[in-house]
């Protein structure tokens, strides 16, 4: 006998367990599948950031992009203030603390920029000051005396990338979602009551079997794999994916509170829990790619030396204490956005009851996006205007 669900979520990272949360808990009968393990890719391989200000590559190419980026705030406003609740609604740690973001400046054009972001931020509602250096002497003295001015945002901070989506695929389940890992959505066609999809699972001696399911919803939440799984669909969703190298040092006695990104580098550091310093901030990897050039997912993306040596580089130029301080490991992660850097959120056009979210600030942004895409499944209207989101802005003929 065939399955059937309210909705079906694909993809086990931090924003498919949120949604499939959100939805049991609304009452909706939910099955969240993963073509892997749930936290197995980005979730579980990126940083941890909770950066609400606008990102060193949102305001690299000028004002302009500068602004364009800044229409996702009212998603990073209300994912700030669910990130601060999260822990006691899912009853587990995550590994949140909200302890303040940097953005810091060397020079008087990177001021200028500061000072263009944050009027720009305030004007969407995010409180942002700029921190000349006898503040930051007070604030941050771990900081390069370099570093002659920061925009800081109380809101910023970090979770624990480890545990958090495993915690909150807990939660789904104990609000009555069922969790299927190694499944992964291989076909869909329209039923008069919504989709019927085809799984293929794969048990742990690698043999197959497929599986048909019944949804009246489908919500794609699978990061890198969304341009893929559209086309399962019948839709375009343009993504760029992405894959970035990421540092870990060995544990040292705690002295950075803040969340530290940079205005004129690819910087973003931050001391976790476990006293270590995660280093990042968007230099490049190789992208491994088949024999077509597609990118291959399924495939060990490498290192650049190059890109590990810079990011260490920039790092120790604006918290010289780093420089002391051993590197334990080095890794990839891959993560897509979308070719304006707005995220993609809603429904997906020509696919009625598929919903998608991905792009921008995914991990930072999981929780407003779960809160939306579960208002959709429902059938109620977002409190959030996701017009500037809208999957459907790429295609030919659509008016921006």
């Amino acid at each position: 006998m065939t399955e059937r669900y309210d909705v079906v979520v694909v993809g086990g990272g931090l924003l498919g367990c949120l949604t499939a949360w959100m939805a049991a808990r609304d009452g909706a009968h939910v099955l969240l599948v993963d073509k892997d393990q749930v936290n197995q890719h980005a979730s579980g391989q990126n940083a941890g950031s909770l950066h609400f200000q606008l990102e060193y590559r949102m305001v690299e190419a000028g004002e302009e992009a500068a602004r364009v980026a800044a229409e996702a705030m009212p998603l990073h406003l209300d994912a700030a203030g669910m990130w601060a609740r999260m822990e006691d609604e899912i009853g587990e740690p995550l590994g949140v603390r909200q302890t303040g973001g940097l953005m810091v400046a060397e020079n008087s054009g990177q001021v200028g920029m500061l000072e263009f972001k944050a009027e720009l931020e305030r004007s969407w509602g995010l409180d942002v000051r700029t921190l000349d250096r006898a503040e930051l002497d007070d604030v941050a003295p771990y900081l390069s005396r370099d570093i002659v001015a920061a925009n800081l945002s109380a809101l910023e901070g970090k979770a624990d990338a480890r545990i958090a989506a495993p915690a909150v695929g807990r939660a789904a389940i104990a609000a009555g979602a069922t969790v299927r890992a190694r499944s992964r959505l291989v076909g869909a066609h329209r039923v008069p009551t919504g989709w019927e999809v085809t799984l293929r699972e794969t048990d742990r001696a690698g043999g197959e079997r497929a599986r048909t399911v019944r949804t009246a919803a489908v919500v794609l939440a699978a990061g890198v794999w969304t341009t893929e799984l559209g086309r399962v669909f019948g839709a375009e969703l343009p993504t760029v994916p992405l894959a970035l190298t990421m540092t870990v040092t060995s544990k040292i006695p705690k002295f950075i509170p803040h969340l530290v990104q940079h205005a004129g580098a690819r910087l973003s550091l931050k001391q976790s829990l476990d006293n270590t310093v995660l280093i990042g901030g968007g230099w490049p990897a190789r992208l491994m790619r088949d024999a077509n050039g597609v990118p291959a997912f399924d495939r060990k993306h490498q290192l650049i030396p190059q890109s590990i040596a810079g990011n260490a580089r920039a790092a120790v130029n604006t918290v010289p204490a780093l420089e002391r301080v051993p590197a334990v490991r080095s890794w990839v992660g891959a993560t897509t956005v979308a070719p304006d850097q707005l995220p993609l959120v809603g429904a997906v056009r020509g696919a009625p009851g598929v919903f998608v979210a991905t792009g921008g600030s995914a991990f930072t942004l999981g929780p407003s996006f779960a809160r939306v895409l579960t208002d959709l499944i429902a059938g109620r209207s977002p409190d959030i205007d996701l017009a500037p989101y809208d999957p459907a802005r790429f295609a030919e003929g659509s008016v921006s």
